[in-house]
């Protein structure tokens, strides 16, 4: 019988990664807290109860503490990454190939990532590690989707809810309003 693998999705989810590691060993080697947060944080929850299950993303988002900013810029350098400020967003791009669209978006712990949000990012407490990456913990990931309740948003928190990660402690934890978004989400 003959195993096919695809190729594509392969070096991809290998590129993550090795973009993934260069974040921790930048962040590491000052003593720099953050967690990864959104598409990648859901495969990763995810795939460690239902393997082939996740949805890969293209990018990295991370939250980090603002009055890290400065640092942050000049620490990830040697990794081979590079601070950029562009329309509205802070990111790190790979400084041999620089594009939005495959690098690491930061958002700021305690602020709102749009003004029209319902809550603001968590602060920095505990986090999970799975595969050497550094994760918000699960109940925070929830309430981010549901806050910034985007298409994408949804389906990975349906993702989650399909693992059977969104527990009832889970829930009972949300406002009436994220828990009321939580509802729609599943009655779709």
């Amino acid at each position: 019988m003959e195993v096919f693998v695809n190729t594509f999705f392969e070096k991809r989810v290998e590129h993550l990664f090795e973009l993934a590691e260069r974040v921790e060993k930048a962040f590491s080697s000052a003593g720099l807290e953050y967690r990864v947060v959104g598409g990648l944080a859901t495969y990763l929850y995810v795939e460690e109860v239902e393997p082939d299950a996740g949805r890969l993303t293209k990018d990295i988002d991370i939250a980090v503490r603002r009055e890290d900013l400065r640092k942050i810029a000049e620490v990830v350098e040697p990794f081979g990454l590079q601070y950029r400020h562009v329309a509205g967003v802070d990111m790190l791009v790979q400084a041999g190939a620089p594009s939005a669209r495959r690098a690491v978006h930061m958002i700021f712990t305690g602020e709102k990532v749009r003004p029209e949000y319902l809550e603001a990012t968590p602060e920095l407490g505990a986090c999970r590690t799975i595969r050497e990456v550094r994760l918000i913990p699960l109940a925070d990931l929830v309430r981010m989707k549901l806050t910034s309740f985007r298409a994408k948003d949804e389906a990975h928190l349906k993702d989650l809810d399909e693992a059977g990660l969104i527990t009832p402690e889970i829930e009972a934890g949300l406002s009436l309003p994220l828990y009321e978004r939580l509802v729609q989400t599943r009655a779709r």
